[in-house]
């Protein structure tokens, strides 16, 4: 399978289903006070960059960087399409956030996923990467359905020209 990562401005109709999918799926699993993902208007705010994953016209996922302030960013709407779950889709964008996050100077990312059974491959994915538990960050409050965790980067130093 072909993965293109590439920008996106929320505009095309896979996109907005997919999110609504997305948000529907954490309304139904997760108590209301307990949801944290963002709808579109959200999402199209400046201090997001959301990009999505394609493998030619169809759409395999999606994920956002929301800059917290100058060295800290949170990971924000992680979602593979049903069908193309574990296939290294998430692994994909997750790597590209991180990337992207690291060459703006970003030194801590954040993330809030579930707590319960059905976030544990979520939890596991960003376990494997490199991130810790941890507390509450930003306007987040402890919550029972929650699941903290950071990942500190190395700054990346500029290369030496001979």
């Amino acid at each position: 399978m072909e993965l293109n990562i590439r920008p996106d401005d929320l505009h095309g109709l896979e996109i907005q289903t997919l999110l609504q999918e997305h948000l529907s799926h954490m309304r139904a699993i997760s108590p209301p006070d307990s949801v944290h993902a963002l709808d579109l208007a959200r999402l199209r705010r400046p201090d997001i960059r959301f990009w999505t994953a394609w493998n030619g016209n169809d759409l395999l996922g999606c994920g956002a960087l929301k800059r917290l302030g100058e060295h800290d960013g949170e990971i924000k709407s992680m979602r593979t399409a049903a069908r193309h779950q574990r296939r290294g889709v998430g692994r994909a964008v997750l790597s590209h956030i991180v990337a992207h996050a690291q060459a703006d100077g970003v030194q801590r990312l954040w993330l809030e996923t579930g707590s319960t059974d059905h976030f544990a491959p979520a939890r596991r994915l960003y376990a494997e990467y490199g991130f810790q538990p941890c507390g509450p960050f930003a306007d987040y409050r402890e919550d029972p359905h929650s699941a903290f965790m950071r990942l500190d980067l190395r700054p990346l130093t500029p290369a030496k020209h001979a």
